[in-house]
């Protein structure tokens, strides 16, 4: 059955294929909203980081996941709803809304989202997981997104009761019942939301009925991260003292944030939309995609608590804990690059193993410098990935994707 057959009530809100567009205005509101999330998980995350206590200052960086996914799995969940369906239609723009006002709340729970607001973060996400589908299949009878969205709003009630019951905690163990139900809320999309007895829906999860507009979505995704680490940087100066130091670490800071940019868009993200589109398993190339931009985005939001660090403490020692933010950042993101090479060209990219293997092996000897000097170091490795690129498309005509089919 085609995507579009069924004729039921929810023929209208489904776009055409020939309406393909870029990001409206409400879409990119929404992306306004995750910028103040994540900025809100930076913060979070740096009052931690600077613990006396070694198992806090750990337990930071566990915090940054257990946080950012939510928020991640929530903006892309919108996301697909975007791509399938019109948001010129006032039901589509009022979810898109609600998505906004969910995150919204759910980012001002974060500076107490242990030990007092738990319910704030738990219960838009909650609310939102389980209405959004409910409403969409109301309006998709006939539909063969309907029977995607009926296995996903069973799964969201399962985790919905993970979510609810760790209100009733505190600390740690409500981070630990974040994590396993959001690892489940994600892992379960990637199956397809199976369900003993049901027919497995003919619509992945990850599909979309739009070419361009997707992973258009996941490039701006992208910009939100990196926009987020200059106004995290940004602020953080304007609040404490300027010296030599502290100017360095801005301008590190920067750089490296644009060496960042650099290395996405070229040249794998820059040609994502046609490399997708190209694809024998569209179905298994969006959800790569997806996996790999939310694997670069957490090295991103990393490496703005790295930031972080420097600007509040570029001199003196470094601790284990902040040389795994400044230089495991990177990394990550270098990493989550290497996937989408693989999507967008089929291959491995040498440049950027080797570039994580240059941060892996430097931590050992910045372990006695101090954090600025990391922080450096990282830029360094950043600028060596890019200029490799800069030479390896020197006198060559711009490569075409070639994914796997």
């Amino acid at each position: 059955m085609g995507l579009r057959d069924g004729g039921g009530q929810g023929w209208g809100l489904l776009q055409r294929r020939e309406e393909v567009r870029q990001a409206n205005f409400l879409e990119l509101f929404v992306d306004l909203v995750l910028v103040f999330a994540l900025a809100g998980v930076v913060s979070r995350v740096t009052r931690d980081i600077f613990s006396d206590d070694p198992v806090v200052r750990w337990q930071s960086l566990a915090y940054l996941l257990v946080l950012t996914l939510p928020l991640l799995w929530m903006w892309i969940t919108t996301a697909h709803i975007t791509s399938w369906f019109d948001p010129r239609r006032h039901k589509i723009q009022w979810i898109v809304l609600a998505s906004a006002f969910g995150l919204l709340v759910m980012s001002t729970s974060l500076p107490f989202v242990f030990v007092g607001r738990g319910l704030a973060f738990v219960l838009p996400y909650v609310i939102l997981q389980c209405g959004r589908p409910l409403v969409l299949m109301l309006a998709l009878r006939g539909h063969p997104l309907r029977q995607l969205y009926l296995h996903s709003v069973l799964w969201s009630a399962a985790t919905a009761v993970i979510w609810l019951a760790s209100t009733a905690f505190s600390g740690g163990a409500r981070a630990a019942l974040w994590g396993a139900a959001v690892t489940v809320d994600i892992v379960a999309a990637q199956l397809r939301w199976p369900v003993p007895g049901m027919t497995r829906p003919p619509v992945s999860a990850w599909a979309t009925d739009s070419r361009r507009h997707l992973p258009e979505r996941y490039q701006q995704f992208l910009m939100i991260a990196l926009g987020e680490t200059v106004l995290a940087a940004g602020i953080t100066l304007t609040t404490h003292s300027v010296t030599a130091a502290t100017a360095a670490g801005l301008v590190v800071a920067f750089l490296s944030t644009m060496l960042m940019w650099r290395i996405y868009f070229y040249r794998s993200g820059q040609v994502l939309a046609e490399a997708v589109a190209a694809a024998g398993d569209r179905d298994a190339a969006g959800r790569a995609t997806g996996t790999a931009h939310v694997v670069m985005v957490l090295g991103i939001v990393a490496t703005a608590v790295g930031f972080e660090i420097v600007l509040i403490h570029p001199g003196g020692s470094s601790v284990p804990v902040w040389l795994v933010a400044i230089l495991g950042g990177p990394a990550l993101f270098l990493y989550g690059r290497i996937r989408l090479e693989r999507i967008v060209f089929n291959r491995l990219s040498l440049r950027r193993v080797a570039a994580i293997a240059a941060l892996a092996v430097t931590s050992i000897p910045l372990y006695f410098a101090p954090p600025l000097a990391a922080a450096v170091v990282a830029a360094l490795v950043l600028l060596a990935v890019a200029l490799a690129d800069a030479r390896h498309a020197a006198g060559r005509p711009p490569e075409a994707p070639s994914p796997a089919h």
